[in-house]
């Protein structure tokens, strides 16, 4: 995602420079690139939610939408609704700061956005210099005296509330009813404005997974229809309510938590359960590592503590968890089996560091287990199908092993006999990331230790399949047919 930055010391009094640039409506007074601009719907344009519609001397016809305004911050944040060029999710801000040596402004203008492939480089040179650059340079000569403003439209009141932030259009993914893959219909909605201890963010990547089929299904009570499925997301912060900390308009950031509602392309939510994610985490890997990554990370280092020389069984080891199950329990010196659906599949789970991968179509998983560990078993098992397959997962642990059942992708899991868990002294556990992220602090830990590891490069994040957010029927389709790989991502 292209990143647009431009800083400079401007020589006039900062009431001088916010004076010029306060008024959403006046760029085409000093922008050379603007011949003419209006407010639609007859809206202040102090106000926010108001919209400029303004035409470029090359023809071209762009909407862009005013988000906040702070006199007492000296900032503010737009959009672009509507664009021939291909600046995808473009937010920017612009913030003025008080120089302290000598009566100078400090100006910062910043923008992020998507682009198609290849155009990157074009369009972030373009916004640079033909946008930032010139309309800095217009401000120096308006403030010089060479160019006139019309009078700037005088403040309504001091710092704007963050409370009266307006509603934002949105495209998101509904369900009227529960049912098959062909309830995910894509709506026109409208997003709240962040209330206290609320982020509202411009999301650009998803993750899809499949607690999001029990969502769908019902199977799992978390969406009462009508609504919104999914879990995590990356994007980047558009505004915030009172009282948050830590994040700020502009930041990217990704999450992972419950309540569902992810499958959108605005969405308003609890900002203590965001991360801010680091420069060099895309939003891709981010939305494709947020659930699976932190997922991995409980599983191997809290429920069981995997450690040198213990034998894994990951069950699905070529899907999203359990590829980064293999390569991080190969990282810690464990032994890993993985039982996979294919041939294609057993080779890329063994490109991830499964040992022993093992294609149950082709015979016993359990035998073959246990011919691998000289019948002993594995130490600790991983099993995200549940359902018939927990129970044979119990006949390949081994004595005093620790099976952790932590998905039901092929149906319920059956209940545990205490009795017979104890003729292996075994311990048994059904843990839920979400209990393990409830506290902000844990899930900032937990992220920074999944975020070390892609750093390190011990955790490659395979985005096998994207698809847009319009097509996320066919995303839901390939993964309950057990046709993908890897990790799926949704593309607003």
């Amino acid at each position: 995602m292209p990143k647009v930055v431009r800083s400079t010391i401007i020589d006039a009094p900062i009431e001088a420079v916010w004076a010029a640039l306060r008024d959403f409506n006046a760029h085409d007074h000093w922008h050379p690139a603007v011949t003419e601009s209006r407010i639609e719907d007859g809206r202040a344009p102090d106000e926010l939610g108001a919209v400029r519609n303004f035409r470029l001397k090359n023809g071209a016809q762009l909407r862009e939408q005013l988000l906040t305004l702070s006199d007492h911050d000296y900032s503010f944040t737009y959009c672009i609704l509507d664009s021939p060029i291909p600046l995808v999710g473009y937010v920017a801000t612009v913030t003025l700061k008080r120089v302290t040596d000598g009566n100078r402004t400090y100006w910062d203008w910043r923008s992020t956005f998507s682009t198609p492939p290849g155009m990157e480089t074009m369009l972030a040179r373009m916004v640079g210099e033909e946008v930032y650059d010139t309309g800095i340079e217009a401000i120096r000569a308006l403030l010089a005296g060479s160019v006139s403003l019309p009078a700037a439209t005088p403040a309504r009141s001091g710092v704007v509330p963050r409370a009266s932030l307006a509603p934002m259009p949105a495209n998101a993914v509904v369900i009227a009813k529960h049912g098959g893959p062909e309830e995910l219909v894509v709506r026109r909605t409208s997003v709240r404005p962040p209330g206290p201890g609320e982020a509202r963010i411009r999301q650009t990547a998803i993750g899809v997974n499949y607690i999001d089929v029990y969502v769908r299904t019902g199977f799992y009570p978390m969406l009462t229809p009508p609504g919104t499925p999914g879990m995590e997301a990356a994007g980047q912060v558009i505004d915030v309510g009172e009282g948050v900390v830590g994040i700020l308009p502009g930041d990217r950031v990704a999450y992972a938590c419950p309540p569902v509602g992810a499958y959108c392309d605005v969405r308003t939510m609890k900002a203590d359960q965001l991360v801010v994610l680091p420069a060099d985490i895309d939003d891709e890997t981010a939305a494709a590592l947020m659930l699976k990554g932190m997922s991995a990370e409980y599983l191997l280092r809290r429920t069981h503590r995997v450690e040198r020389g213990e034998t894994v069984l990951v069950h699905s080891a070529a899907g999203g968890v359990g590829l980064l199950l293999c390569q991080w329990a190969k990282h810690l010196g464990a032994t890993v089996i993985g039982t996979v659906g294919s041939a294609d599949k057993a080779r890329l789970a063994r490109e991830h560091g499964c040992d022993v991968p093992i294609v149950h179509s082709q015979g016993d998983f359990v035998a073959d287990v246990m011919e691998a560990t000289r019948g002993r078993g594995a130490d600790v098992i991983y099993d995200g199908v549940g359902g018939a397959n927990l129970d044979r997962s119990f006949e390949a642990l081994a004595t005093c092993g620790h099976l952790v059942s932590y998905g039901e992708a092929g149906g319920p899991a059956s209940a545990f006999d205490a009795h017979r868990m104890s003729s292996k002294s075994a311990t048994v556990s059904r843990p839920v990331l979400f209990d393990y992220t409830a506290q902000p602090e844990r899930l900032r830990e937990m992220s920074a230790n999944v975020f070390d590891l892609v750093r390190r490069r011990v955790l490659r994040v395979p985005v096998h399949q994207r698809y847009r957010l319009a097509d996320a029927a066919e995303a839901h389709r390939a993964l309950e047919g057990r046709a993908t790989t890897g990790a799926t991502v949704l593309l607003p």
